[in-house]
């Protein structure tokens, strides 16, 4: 028996609070009617006894305590999919806004997900590869990781998403077998039209699914629209076993809605006035990356987020360094310096790609001699720090040599064109022509073999 409830108790922003309602459950949508016949929906987010708060994904303008009903319809927020879903435009709850009309579902899925047994989860190995040798070479992105981007508000990560997007490509795996799901959040009008016109004009729209959540939207649509982009993932890997990047840009307004969403509940708030669960609630979005034994597809995400004040201690990308596997960092001074992309690479780095490079992978010496930049432009930095002191004319000889190669590395490795698409190959080999600026004997990270096969003098 479908049961309405007519008006409400309490109506805070965009909260709706309902009295004597029995036989709700967590996360349950909710259908609104008002008098008018407009119809609105909603989810419940918080129950205490039989006083339930709902709320409304289009916000309660026009609402008032007795001009609405609303009916439970026993069921959580579900996804339809289907594998037409590929190259088409959802909005931040998943419903199309390409014009191309409805989704016909062969499937709806709860867009929280299912939990996964860890004992079926396959350790990830293998590389994406990028095209952009600062990340392909130093911080490798492996099938199945997530490795979060950490940028600073002004900064080319939206460039850096859009590269990454339409050069992206897995070794081996058909062109038709590789997706990638594209969820923005909190953008602006330009921005999101940005995203749209260089995936089309790229040709890449095809193997795309986008969610845009634009600034104005509702915030309960912002708190949604991360979920909703999994649940495809999860669909299109689990399912039709293909290989799905998810790029997730950005995470800092994703984690502004849930922190407004929590202080119009009146939760009591945590650090810089987040909600205490930000942590839980970040897992349960990057845990959902990954690879399990009963499907050959995987699911790997890019999350993008902006450092307020470019501050890494911040509690956003502070807690999702804990839950990641790494991290990109992009610096404010590099780009000031008109490199593009800004990676700073001695503060990135990629937990798992010790197991998905090397021979079989990638190539026999890429993890020396990505040991061996690393090491090197460390010593760039100390030697930069010691000639602002005393002066680069006062430097040793091989102090000079090391500001001489950081140069070069900063301008022809870390640096390059946004639309330079560097094989695996090109990049590794770059990396062995810059280190012959440095003397032999200061290649300390490198074995004797690999170091006669690669360094030409």
């Amino acid at each position: 028996m479908i049961i309405e409830y007519v008006g409400a108790s309490e109506i805070n922003g965009s909260l709706l609070f309902l009295d004597g309602i029995k036989g709700v459950s967590y996360e349950e949508i909710v259908d609104i009617k008002l008098q008018n016949g407009m119809k609105r929906q909603g989810r419940v987010v918080q129950i205490e006894g039989e006083r339930v708060v709902v709320q409304v994904f289009e916000g309660t303008r026009q609402i008032s305590l007795d001009n609405i009903t609303t009916r439970l319809t026993g069921r959580p927020m579900e996804m339809p999919l289907s594998k037409e879903i590929m190259g088409r435009v959802l909005d931040g709850a998943g419903r199309p806004i390409d014009g191309l009309g409805p989704i016909f579902p062969d499937i709806k899925r709860n867009i929280n997900g299912t939990a996964i047994n860890p004992v079926s989860r396959i350790y990830p190995r293998n590389y994406i590869n990028t095209g952009i040798s600062s990340i392909d070479v130093l911080a490798t992105l492996i099938r199945g990781q997530k490795l979060p981007i950490f940028s600073g508000s002004g900064m080319k990560h939206n460039e850096l998403a859009v590269q990454i997007v339409r050069q992206a490509k897995i070794k081996g795996a058909d062109e038709t077998n590789f997706g990638i799901v594209f969820a923005a959040m909190g953008v602006k009008n330009d921005v999101a039209q940005y995203f749209q016109k260089s995936f089309e004009n790229a040709g890449v729209m095809s193997r795309v699914v986008m969610f845009l959540n634009l600034s104005n939207d509702p915030i309960i649509e912002r708190t949604l629209t991360p979920r909703c982009a999994l649940t495809v993932a999860e669909y299109l890997a689990f399912e039709l076993n293909m290989h799905i990047l998810v790029i997730m840009t950005d995470m800092t307004s994703y984690a502004e809605a849930l922190r407004e969403f929590s202080s119009s509940k009146g939760e009591i708030p945590g650090r810089k006035g987040y909600p205490g669960y930000l942590y839980s609630d970040l897992a349960s979005i990057y845990e959902r990356a990954g690879m399990i034994n009963s499907a050959s597809g995987s699911v790997t995400q890019i999350p993008i987020l902006t450092m307020p004040n470019d501050d890494i201690t911040h509690p956003v990308p502070d807690l999702t360094g804990y839950i990641t596997e790494g991290q990109i960092v992009l610096d404010r001074g590099l780009q000031a310096q008109g490199l593009y992309p800004p990676v700073n690479v001695l503060p990135s780095l990629s937990r798992l790609m010790k197991d998905g490079i090397g021979e079989g992978y990638t190539r026999e010496d890429h993890s020396a001699l990505a040991n061996q930049l690393f090491a090197s432009y460390a010593k760039v930095i100390d030697a930069r720090s010691l000639a602002s002191v005393i002066g680069e004319e006062e430097l040793s000889d091989t102090d000079k040599k090391y500001l001489a190669f950081g140069k070069e590395f900063e301008e022809t490795f870390i640096n390059q064109s946004f639309h330079e698409n560097r094989t695996i190959t090109q990049s590794l080999d770059l990396g062995w022509k810059l280190l012959n600026i440095l003397p032999k004997s200061e290649l300390d990270r490198v074995d004797d073999k690999i170091l006669d096969k690669y360094f030409k003098e």
